[in-house]
């Protein structure tokens, strides 16, 4: 009975909601020609589900993805290659094409060094993970942050997001992703100092940090602000240049709406 409520909570937290303002980072080409097998795709989503996770890491991203280019090989006929690794709500651990999360913000976090075998092998680890079913635990621990917003202090809301049941046979996508990296050797957040502060605050403040380093406890935030992972910005990669860029002028004063170079946008 709770696993067949955990999947209809699931099924209604899992509707996209309208996504108003939001407009995708890059086209999904550049996006694509970007991406280098072992980056991390971070996606602002725009689900009920999606919702309750920015609340609690207090940030744009919902949901992480790690991207493994052409390693499944070519797909059949007719079929979009599948080239990420994530965690669906529904699905689980699974492997999907890129236009999943077209036309939604998105960020690269690509970790610096990695040999072509350390890829391989986290590649690997995410791959041989597929079928693992989502921690449906997490779903009930989320689902009261959709129907009302408590007010949780910020030292609590990351702990929120270490609520599900910590089984081995079930994943959620920044804990997956954290333990592929671990799997490798690779950090995500910063080392600890050591030292033991002498201000009682302070010293609490250090207990939740080693406490986040739990895999359970990281959150898709964390590879943006990971020093130990590089911002990749497509548009920036593929010769940016301000002085190509076309602009709509309406009524023919100011600098007005930007549009793309053969897409105009009417203001």
């Amino acid at each position: 009975m709770l696993q067949l409520l955990g999947r209809a909570i699931a099924r209604f937290l899992a509707k996209p909601r309208p996504r108003g303002s939001h407009i995708a980072t890059s086209p999904s080409g550049l996006l694509g020609a970007t991406l280098r097998k072992g980056d991390v795709l971070l996606v602002e989503g725009n689900s009920r589900f999606a919702t309750a996770i920015k609340y609690l890491t207090q940030s744009t991203w919902s949901h992480a993805a790690l991207y493994i280019g052409d390693a499944l090989g070519p797909p059949p006929p007719g079929e979009e290659p599948r080239v990420l690794v994530d965690v669906d709500v529904l699905e689980g651990v699974r492997t999907i094409p890129l236009s999943t999360f077209a036309g939604l913000h998105t960020r690269i976090c690509r970790p610096v060094g990695l040999s072509p075998q350390e890829v391989d092998a986290l590649v690997r680890f995410m791959l041989d993970r597929r079928g693992v079913a989502y921690d449906l635990k997490n779903v009930f621990d989320l689902a009261r942050y959709f129907i009302r917003t408590p007010p949780v202090p910020g030292s609590m809301k990351r702990r929120m997001l270490a609520l599900g049941s910590g089984e081995p046979t079930k994943a959620i996508c920044s804990s997956l992703l954290a333990q592929a990296f671990a799997s490798i050797r690779y950090p995500i957040l910063p080392e600890i100092e050591l030292e033991e502060p002498a201000d009682p605050a302070a010293r609490r403040q250090r207990r939740e940090i080693l406490h986040i380093r739990h895999h359970s406890l990281y959150a898709p935030r964390d590879f943006d602000v990971s020093p130990f992972f590089q911002i990749v910005k497509p548009r920036l990669e593929h010769g940016f240049d301000h002085r190509k860029m076309v602009w709509h002028e309406p009524g023919g004063g100011g600098p007005g709406v930007l549009a793309e170079p053969g897409r105009p946008q009417h203001a």
